[in-house]
């Protein structure tokens, strides 16, 4: 055997022991499972309502609370408490002007501070004007007849030219059509100590002009409010059923016919 041969197999030999330690040597560690845990998201304090809050209703300290809001997801113009700390003890005694429903975020625009009495300004679009009328069950579809509700107004009068005899007819029209009804309760008044309900009274959402005629139909004669149906509370329809805004008004015996102007 030459000396190239003895390489070779010197060569061989040593490969092969080399693969036979590897083969029966230990397995090669498995790499190390790294488990991320998902960081917390950053949240702020958002002030929500803790029930259905109605028009008209005040707040109380457990009307709202606070809850952890993301800070990515906070909507504008809600109560923050890293904004406002001190807004649940703030906002304790306003009036809530639109309705907020129970956990949704409250907005300071939605309520107003300050006397119940300064609530309805609030209510009335810019050129309006509220007009309260008295009422009775019978002139109210039965006291079925709720704030925000739209309404025509009737007039129910004596027509002296229709009567007979010299006896006075009773005669009616409809003054004014789909106006809309914002606040409807009894009057309270305070007699002997004692809190007496002396009457009721309905107040409505009106134009100067349809203020005048209200007003002045309600020193000669009756008015009722007919319920229109939902469907058909458009704000275009909104008018004075009275071609020319006029009403007729009879003294002493004599027709005479006065407009709003």
């Amino acid at each position: 055997m030459n000396k190239a041969q003895i390489v070779v197999l010197g060569v061989a030999v040593v490969a092969g022991g080399g693969a036979f330690v590897m083969m029966n040597g230990s397995p090669p560690e498995a790499p190390a499972i790294v488990q991320m845990i998902p960081t917390q998201p950053q949240t702020d304090q958002v002030l929500v309502a803790a029930r259905d809050l109605s028009y008209g209703a005040a707040l109380a300290e457990p009307d709202t609370n606070w809850i952890d809001w993301p800070i990515g997801a906070v909507p504008q113009g809600v109560l923050r408490k890293s904004e406002a700390p001190n807004a649940k003890e703030d906002i304790r005694g306003s009036y809530v002007r639109i309705p907020i429903s129970n956990g949704e975020p409250v907005r300071r625009e939605r309520l107003v501070k300050g006397p119940i009495a300064g609530l309805m300004s609030t209510l009335l679009p810019a050129g309006h004007r509220a007009v309260a009328i008295d009422i009775s069950p019978n002139t109210t579809a039965g006291g079925f007849i709720l704030p925000n509700d739209h309404v025509d107004v009737m007039r129910t009068f004596n027509d002296a030219d229709r009567g007979r005899e010299g006896a006075a007819d009773i005669a009616s029209e409809v003054i004014l059509t789909n106006v809309r009804v914002l606040a409807i309760g009894p009057i309270v008044e305070t007699k002997n100590g004692e809190s007496v309900v002396t009457g009721a009274t309905a107040t409505l959402d009106l134009e100067p002009r349809q203020a005048e005629l209200v007003i002045l139909a309600q020193r000669t004669g009756q008015l009722a409010l007919m319920l229109r149906s939902m469907a058909d509370a458009h704000e275009n329809d909104r008018h004075s059923a009275a071609a020319d805004d006029s009403l007729t008004v009879v003294r002493f015996g004599v027709p005479s016919t006065m407009r709003a102007r």
